[in-house]
C-alpha cells in the first residue's frame, strides 16, 4: 500500500509540472473584428518590474493613448499592487472602456479606483469670515455667561459663609496660599531679577549717549514698580498655578470626583473654587512686592557696573523718582489679576470633559486666556489711572 501511494504521488508530480514565470510584457495585435489591442503576459510585481519599469510605463502611456484600444489582462501570471500601479497611471489613473480582468486582479484596480474617486470640491463661501466670526462670538458669549454663572454662584456662597463663618475653607485656603505663593517665590525671583539686569543694560546705553544717568531709577523705578513687575509675576502665575488649578478640576472632572461632591450636597464652589480665589488674591500682591523689589535689586547691580551708580544712591534716590501712590496701584493691580487668573483656571477647570484630550484642550486654553485677560486688565488700568502717580519733576 505504502508503494502505490509513492507511485501515485510521482506520477501526479509528474503530470502537473510548474509553470514558468516570464518576464513582464507588452505585446500589440487585434481583435476579432480588426481593432487595436494590447495584451499583457508575464509577471507583473515588484522583482520582475525592478529593472524594466521606466521602459514598461513609456510603452504603455504610449498605447494608452488611444482611448478605443482594447487591453487583455487576462494572461498576467503574476501581480501586486506595485505592477498594477503602473498599469494604472499609464492609463491616467482611469481604466479605459475595454478591459479584460483575471478575476483574482480585479481587486488591485478596485483599490486603485477607490483612491483616485476625489473628494468634492466645497464651493467658494464669500461669507466664510463672516461665519467663523459669528461662530467665535458665539463662543466668546458661551464664556462670558459660564463665567458671570461662576461669579454669582461664588458670591452667594460668600455671603454664606459670613453669616457662618465657622463654615469657611479657612484651610484651603492655607494651603492654597501657600501651594501658589511660597512655592512661587523662587521662579519669580529668578525672572525678576534677570529682567531687571536686562532693562538696566539696555537703558544705560541709551542713557550714557545724553549724559542722563541718574534717569535710571525714575525708568527702572516707574516701570518695574508700576508694569513690569505686576505683569511678570501675573504671568508667570498664570503659566504656574494657572495650568495646576485647571489640571486639577480637570482630573476631578475625570475621575466623577465633582459628581461624588454634589451627590454629597457639598457645594464644590465653597470647597474648591472661593479658596483658589481668595488665596490668588492674597499671594498675587504679595508676589508682585517680591518681584517687583528682586527686579530693583538686579537693576540696580547692573546700573552700577554699567553706569557707576551705587546701589545705596540707588536705594536713596527710588523713593523721590516714584510715588507712593504707583506701589499701591501695582497691589491693586494684583488683587486683581489673582482673581482673574483664578477665575478663568476655574472656569475652564470646570468645563473640561471626561476624556484625557479635553483635559489637555482646557489647561492650555485656561493659560492662554489667563495671560490674554491679565494683559487686558493691565491696559485698561494704564488707561484709566495714566494721570495717577507720574511725576515729572
Amino acid at each position: 500500500m505504502a508503494k502505490f501511494d509513492a507511485a501515485m504521488t510521482t506520477n501526479n508530480m509528474q503530470a502537473a509540472p510548474a509553470q514558468a514565470i516570464f518576464d513582464p510584457e507588452v505585446t500589440e495585435n487585434r481583435t476579432a473584428d480588426g481593432a487595436p489591442a494590447v495584451a499583457l503576459s508575464g509577471a507583473w510585481d515588484i522583482r520582475a518590474l525592478e529593472s524594466r519599469a521606466g521602459l514598461l510605463n513609456r510603452q504603455l502611456r504610449l498605447l494608452s493613448a488611444d482611448s478605443g484600444r482594447h487591453w487583455d489582462l487576462s494572461h498576467i501570471q503574476r501581480l501586486d499592487h506595485i505592477g498594477a500601479l503602473l498599469i494604472w497611471q499609464a492609463w491616467g489613473k482611469r481604466r479605459p472602456s475595454l478591459l479584460a480582468l483575471a478575476p483574482g486582479h480585479e481587486v488591485f484596480f478596485s483599490n486603485l479606483d477607490s483612491a483616485a474617486v476625489a473628494a468634492p470640491v466645497a464651493p467658494f463661501d464669500s461669507l466664510r469670515a463672516v461665519r467663523a466670526l459669528g461662530a467665535a462670538m458665539l463662543v466668546l458669549r458661551e464664556h462670558l455667561l459660564g463665567i458671570v454663572q461662576l461669579i454669582g454662584q461664588i458670591l452667594i456662597d460668600s455671603f454664606g459663609l459670613i453669616r457662618n463663618p465657622l463654615r469657611g475653607p479657612w484651610r484651603e485656603i492655607s494651603a492654597s496660599v501657600f501651594r501658589v505663593g511660597t512655592q512661587a517665590l523662587g521662579i519669580t525671583a529668578l525672572v525678576g531679577f534677570l529682567i531687571g539686569v536686562v532693562l538696566s543694560y539696555l537703558s544705560a546705553e541709551q542713557l550714557k549717549a545724553f549724559g542722563a544717568n541718574i534717569f535710571i531709577i525714575n525708568l527702572l523705578g516707574m516701570g518695574i514698580i508700576r508694569e513690569l513687575g505686576p505683569v511678570i509675576a501675573a504671568v508667570l502665575v498664570a503659566g504656574r498655578s494657572g495650568s495646576a488649578i485647571t489640571a486639577q478640576l480637570g482630573v476631578m472632572r475625570v475621575t466623577e470626583e465633582l459628581d461624588a461632591l454634589s451627590v454629597m450636597g457639598i457645594p464644590h464652589t465653597v470647597r474648591l473654587i472661593l479658596p483658589k480665589i481668595v488665596a490668588l488674591a492674597i499671594a498675587m500682591p504679595l508676589l508682585i512686592l517680591w518681584t517687583s523689589g528682586i527686579a530693583l535689586i538686579g537693576g540696580a547691580m547692573a546700573a552700577s557696573t554699567q553706569l557707576g551708580i551705587s546701589v545705596n544712591s540707588f536705594m536713596s534716590g527710588l523713593p523721590g523718582a516714584v510715588p507712593t501712590v504707583n506701589l499701591w496701584l501695582a497691589m491693586g493691580k494684583g488683587i486683581v489679576f489673582g482673581a482673574l487668573i483664578a477665575l478663568v483656571a476655574c472656569h475652564f477647570g470646570l468645563r473640561v470633559q471626561p476624556n484625557t484630550e479635553s483635559l489637555g484642550i482646557g489647561t492650555t486654553n485656561s493659560v492662554v486666556t489667563s495671560i490674554t485677560v491679565v494683559i487686558i486688565a493691565d491696559a485698561i488700568f494704564a488707561v484709566i489711572f495714566s494721570d495717577v502717580g507720574i511725576s515729572l519733576s
